[in-house]
């Protein structure tokens, strides 16, 4: 039997300002927003930066857990074709689906395409469908620059005319979402936003970025001296800015946008630049590049190395144009704000 969907409700407090919010031109003109994936790295910023707006929302986690004071919970268990979405979409207006299969580092699956086709595109196009039924106008969809790719190569830059060329079971299942919900907004009427982030990083990231934190912080040499390659980042309240404006503004409907922050950076400069907002010495060592491919694929981190000695960039100019998008963050705050968050919890861990 599947479990009865548990709604939570929390005490309404006031909001608190950051100084880092900056009120958008469309504040509140989305009316009541679902967010799933509420729990995530990407939910708990847009919760945070949503609650700080006075922008009603409800979050949406597969097993019930508290969210932030004045913030509705919902639980709606695994994400597939089954799932019950009607307590989760009564009385929304938008929805923005970050609820997503992510990389498994220990693929567990023995067919992972599947796997995360089941999950990030099936699922997806049942969410869209119950949504439109329930009467929601729009659906925000977290998608993936992946779809265009690995890696640009010299002045190239991926834009939202160039075709998909998803290299990755994931990268593959975000494309499949996202032409499964083009085909729902064809058959609804649902308006549907498309919005593809390169990495993310800030307060609560994990993965390779929070490796790459602790081993500047502990002043380890990385072989990763003068490298002149190129690639752009999103920090995660930028991103949040971004969704809850493609959530509001009224001609971001059926439209995709690429994101990033103002400009890209290489690695020997975003170690550099961790280095200062974390206050320590760089310690940064020459190798050529051969061998650094090399060893990455002994250790069998080809795809990690390549990630650090390659490039990718992003021509975000649409969004920042026709939706008037501007990160509220620059690079150098993102990483500032990183840091104290790392600085922070180091210390409560300790």
């Amino acid at each position: 039997m599947r479990k009865r969907v548990r709604v939570v409700h929390f005490k309404k407090m006031q909001p608190t300002q950051s100084s880092n919010s900056v009120p958008g031109p469309f504040k509140n003109q989305s009316g009541l927003i679902l967010v799933t994936g509420a729990a995530g790295f990407v939910g708990t910023a847009l919760l945070q930066l949503a609650h700080e707006r006075q922008q009603p929302v409800r979050g949406a986690t597969r097993i019930s857990q508290p969210m932030p004071a004045g913030i509705e919970s919902v639980a709606i268990g695994h994400l597939d074709l089954q799932t019950d979405w009607s307590a989760a979409l009564a009385g929304c207006e938008t929805v923005i689906h970050l609820a997503a299969r992510v990389h498994v580092m220990r693929e567990s699956s023995a067919w992972p395409l599947q796997a995360f086709c089941r999950t990030n595109a099936l699922a997806t196009a049942h969410l869209a469908r119950s949504a439109a039924a329930a009467g929601v106008r729009r659906l925000v969809y977290a998608s993936s620059v992946k779809v265009h790719g690995e890696a640009t190569h010299g002045s190239q830059h991926f834009s939202e005319i160039d075709d998909p060329a998803p290299q990755d079971f994931y990268a593959v299942s975000k494309w499949q979402a996202e032409q499964a919900l083009h085909q729902v907004a064809r058959e609804t009427g649902l308006e549907v936003v498309i919005a593809r982030p390169p990495l993310l990083y800030g307060p609560n990231v994990r993965g390779n970025f929070l490796q790459m934190l602790k081993a500047v912080d502990k002043e380890i040499p990385l072989p990763f001296l003068g490298l002149n390659n190129q690639r752009h980042l999103l920090h995660v309240r930028n991103f949040a800015d971004a969704l809850l404006l493609c959530a509001a503004h009224p001609d971001a409907a059926g439209n995709t946008y690429l994101l990033a922050d103002e400009s890209a950076v290489s690695t020997t400069s975003l170690l550099c630049q961790l280095a200062v907002a974390l206050d320590v010495k760089t310690r940064l060592l020459a190798f050529p590049e051969p061998l650094l491919h090399l060893a990455g694929r002994c250790m069998g981190r080809a795809g990690a190395m390549q990630r650090l000695l390659g490039s990718l960039q992003i021509d975000s100019a649409k969004i920042r144009q026709t939706l008037r998008w501007t990160p509220p963050l620059t690079l150098a705050q993102g990483f500032a704000d990183t840091a104290l968050w790392y600085r922070t919890s180091q210390s409560v861990s300790r």
